[in-house]
């Protein structure tokens, strides 16, 4: 594994868990692995769907996990030629047309290849990259798909998945029977891509209101990822802080002195203050007197 992995990073977190769950719970008929020098690049080796031309094959591909993993969703191609999927064409999981953004995050690299797989015995006729082959052909490829080895994973088709197998022989704990959700779609990237940039303005415009900024999509996907919770709401960008008027501080903090002298002088009425004076002198003459005339 790389050694400049960021462990405290959310997604590298997930993508690290969900290794370790798939080769802790192996499973029979799949399997699937990161490369040790990019976590975003996996291999994965599953058998063919039981009851299909396809039975008697083992496929391999690739699949490939966005930086924002997994608020949205991975992506997949097949190496081996298989006559239901065309070799080396990157395809999407969706649960929504041409939306991958409505992808769960609760949904992981396990979901996707049993979906994937459950996939490939699906009616050809009318499916988004259905390969137009007899089921001659597809049983062709089958039987010679076990040979396929893999350049980077050096290892041909049958020895991968035949060690998957002994895994699951040895004692390992067994993997949780998982059923595809009934809305999740499949999508080929570049024809979703081309139908996203083929949409009209005013259709556009129509389904989305208003367009999201790129920083509003990081902080929601900080927010899913990490629980964030902004208490405090953000300054949009190119609007800077407004100065403080100082001299209108000044002014009325000067006003306001001259208000609490004013209050303190006029508290105490002019004539009592006279009265004070007078009884001071009037003292000040009874003392004198009485001094005199002793």
């Amino acid at each position: 594994m790389a050694a400049s992995t960021n462990t405290k990073s959310p997604t590298i977190r997930r993508i690290l868990r969900e290794a370790a769950e798939l080769s802790n719970a192996p499973s029979p008929d799949y399997t699937a692995e990161p490369l040790e020098s990019d976590l975003f690049e996996w291999h994965f080796t599953l058998r063919g769907p039981p009851n299909s031309p396809y039975s008697q094959g083992v496929y391999h591909g690739r699949i490939i996990l966005p930086p924002a993993y997994p608020l949205r969703p991975p992506s997949f191609r097949f190496s081996t030629p298989n006559g239901r999927f065309e070799a080396n064409r990157e395809i999407c999981l969706s649960i929504s047309g041409h939306h991958e953004e409505t992808w769960q995050p609760a949904w992981g690299i396990r979901t996707a290849l049993v979906a994937l797989r459950s996939f490939m015995e699906t009616d050809v006729l009318g499916q988004l990259g259905g390969l137009e082959t007899t089921e001659a052909v597809r049983r062709r490829l089958a039987q010679e798909s076990a040979s396929f080895k893999c350049a980077v994973c050096a290892r041909t088709n049958a020895d991968i998945i035949a060690e998957c197998e002994d895994r699951c022989k040895q004692g390992a704990s067994p993997c949780q029977d998982i059923s595809v959700p009934a809305e999740l779609n499949m999508e080929w990237r570049d024809e979703l891509e081309t139908a996203r940039k083929g949409q009209s303005p005013s259709a556009h415009s129509s389904k989305v209101s208003p367009v999201p900024d790129r920083n509003d999509e990081i902080s929601d996907e900080a927010e899913l990822a990490e629980g964030f919770v902004q208490t405090a709401p953000s300054i949009p960008d190119g609007v800077a802080a407004q100065p403080l008027p100082t001299a209108g501080l000044e002014t009325q903090r000067n006003s306001l002195t001259a208000n609490r002298t004013r209050a303190g002088s006029d508290g105490v009425p002019l004539w009592v203050d006279r009265v004070i004076i007078a009884l001071v002198i009037l003292l000040i003459a009874l003392v004198l007197k009485v001094l005199f005339s002793t």
